[in-house]
Order: structure tokens, then C-alpha cells, then sequence
């Protein structure tokens, strides 16, 4: 379901990309508009065939499914590379085009594409004045998100299907355990009430943020903007921490086993968890040197502190939890 919802938005940023790209057909390279229809069908295959295959333990032909299957993890971390360079590229020339005129900055474009050799080919040297334009190029660069996000997705199904290949599944794992999931039972309905209300509550205040920091240009609002920030994160960051160490302590008055068996899922589901959460590590990390390192020390480097150092907590906790949890026998 995650794949599917990744694809078709992938879909949408790539129909996009094409509308945005064939603008400029007289100034741009023809693989810049070959390149999108490409990936579409790829996505489109690929969503069917792992939709289809993605439980299968295959035990014929090893050597080549495993070469297949490889050959489709490689390409889609390449198509993830390619569109977090892309992205930032886009922010970049946004950032630069804030700073200097128009003619400095196709100066400085065609001075970088100059000392590289290479045909200048970017669709910032061409005009967008159509309103069309416009839609197609803010809507293709705000969807890249769920583009990058469909790469992993695949490339972590690819994976454990290349793990499962030629691998034989245990006798006590194919009793299917079915959860009795009751929506307006009482403790699921207050965490998805509760759930609810924080996803408002953060789009609003990531809205207003980003309105008051953008917009304004008095000090003092930006600063109650970044307060008001910081503060909602705090908060919720300090909540989530003690809901994550309630939960660790009620798995240790569990009665059920742990699970020790082998399982090529799980393993990549710890690694993952785990690869993500060094990301954050080193950014909470160089953000405490920079405050520490930093003149001076006001209230909203207090608050920044108060939140990068809650940051690591809260990964380390929700890691610990989540791990306690997948390592559980079924009820």
C-alpha cells in the first residue's frame, strides 16, 4: 500500500516533469524529456512486479534472479540519487537567483557549465513566464519528496527478495496470527485521536513558521517565530520519549518469548531504523557544537539546545522500543 501510494505521486511528479520539460524543447537536450517517460514506466513495472512477487522465496534459476533483482536495487538507488542531486540543485539556483540579479546569475551558470565542458542544457536559462509554466515546475519540484521516498521503499523490497531467494521458510512460521484490530476500542481510539491532533497541530505550526520567517522582515517575529517552533518540538519530542520508555518497561512484564529465528525483514527493518537515525545523530550533534561554539548565548540557542539534545533521546528511545517490538513473539 506505501509503494502504491509512493508510486502514484511519483507518477503525477514525472507527468509533471514532462509538461515542465517540453517548454523548452528548442533549448533543452531531448533526453531531459526522455528521461521522465522512462522512469514512469519503470515505476509503473516495477509497483506491478513487486506488488505481485514481493513474497516469493524463488528456488529456480538463482543465480539469475539474484542478478536481476541487484540489477533493479542499483537502479533504483541510482534514480534516488539522481533526484536528491536534482532537488538540490533546484534549491540551490532558487537560493542563488534571492541573491543576485538575473545577470550575474546567468553569468555565473554558464562560467560553471563552461569550465565542465558540457553543452549548457539547464532549464533556468530558459524562460518560464506561462502561468502553466509555473504549475508544472513548483509542482514537479514539491513532489520529489515522494519520489525519493518510492526509491527506498523499492529498494528495501527489492532487497529482501533477494535475500529470500533460494531461502526455505520455517514450519512455525506459516501459522498467520490475525491481530482483532477494533477501531473505537478505547486505548486505539485515543492514540489515533491523540495521533491526529499533533499532525494538525505540526502542519499548523510548520505553516505559520514558515509564513512569519519568509515574509517578515522584523527581527523580533522571526524570533517568536523560531520560539514557537522550538517550543511545539520540545513538547512533542519530551511526550514521545516518555511514551517510548513507558513502553519498553510494560515488554519487560511480557510474558511472550523473544523471536531469535532468523529473518531477513526484520534485519533490514533494525539496519534502516538504525542507518536513519545516525542522520539525525550527526545533525543534532553539529547543531549542540555550533551552539556551544556559538556568541551569544540567547534564548533561542537555549531552545535549540533543548531540542537537538531531546532529538537524540527520542531516537534512541523509539529505536530501543521499536526494536523490543519486532523481536516479540505473536500473542
Amino acid at each position: 500500500g506505501g509503494l502504491i501510494l509512493f508510486a502514484i505521486f511519483s507518477l503525477v511528479m514525472d507527468v509533471f516533469k514532462i509538461g515542465y520539460y517540453s517548454s523548452f524543447y528548442s533549448c533543452l537536450s531531448a533526453i531531459k524529456i526522455i528521461y521522465p517517460i522512462v522512469q514512469a514506466i519503470f515505476v509503473v513495472v516495477q509497483t506491478y512486479f513487486l506488488w505481485v512477487s514481493a513474497k516469493d522465496c524463488v528456488h529456480v534459476h538463482l543465480n539469475v534472479t539474484r542478478c536481476g533483482l541487484m540489477l533493479t536495487l542499483t537502479t533504483n538507488l541510482a534514480v534516488w540519487m539522481s533526484a536528491v542531486t536534482d532537488e538540490s540543485v533546484h534549491k540551490a539556483h532558487s537560493k542563488l537567483k534571492k541573491n543576485v540579479t538575473d545577470e550575474i546569475f546567468r553569468w555565473l551558470l554558464k562560467g560553471n557549465l563552461s569550465i565542465s565542458g558540457m553543452r549548457s542544457s539547464s532549464p533556468e536559462e530558459c524562460n518560464c513566464n506561462s502561468q502553466i509554466c509555473q504549475v508544472f515546475k513548483n509542482g514537479y519540484f514539491w513532489l520529489y519528496p515522494f519520489n525519493i521516498e518510492y526509491s527506498l521503499f523499492a529498494s528495501a523490497m527489492v532487497y529482501v527478495m533477494w535475500k529470500n531467494v533460494g531461502r526455505f521458510i520455517d514450519h512455525h512460521s506459516h501459522h498467520i496470527h490475525r491481530l482483532k484490530f477494533r477501531l473505537f476500542r478505547r486505548t486505539f481510539f485515543v492514540g489515533i485521536v491523540l495521533g491526529l491532533i499533533t499532525l494538525v497541530s505540526g502542519l499548523g505550526v510548520l505553516i505559520l513558521y514558515e509564513v512569519q520567517v519568509n515574509s517578515s522582515t522584523e527581527s523580533s517575529k522571526k524570533s517568536q517565530a523560531l520560539s514557537m517552533y522550538y517550543i511545539f518540538n520540545i513538547v512533542c519530542l519530551g511526550l514521545m520519549s516518555l511514551v517510548c520508555i513507558g513502553g519498553s518497561v510494560i515488554y519487560r512484564f511480557d510474558k511472550r518469548d523473544m523471536d531469535r529465528h532468523k529473518n531477513p525483514t526484520r534485519t533490514l527493518d533494525v539496519a534502516l531504523l538504525m542507518g536513519a537515525a545516525l542522520g539525525q545523530y550527526a545533525i543534532s550533534y553539529y547543531s549542540i557544537v555550533a551552539i556551544v561554539a556559538s556568541t551569544p548565548r540567547d534564548a533561542i540557542s537555549a531552545l535549540n539546545l533543548t531540542y537537538a539534545l531531546l532529538m537524540i533521546a527520542q531516537h534512541t528511545f523509539q529505536n530501543i522500543f521499536i526494536i523490543e517490538g519486532l523481536h516479540r513473539q505473536p500473542p
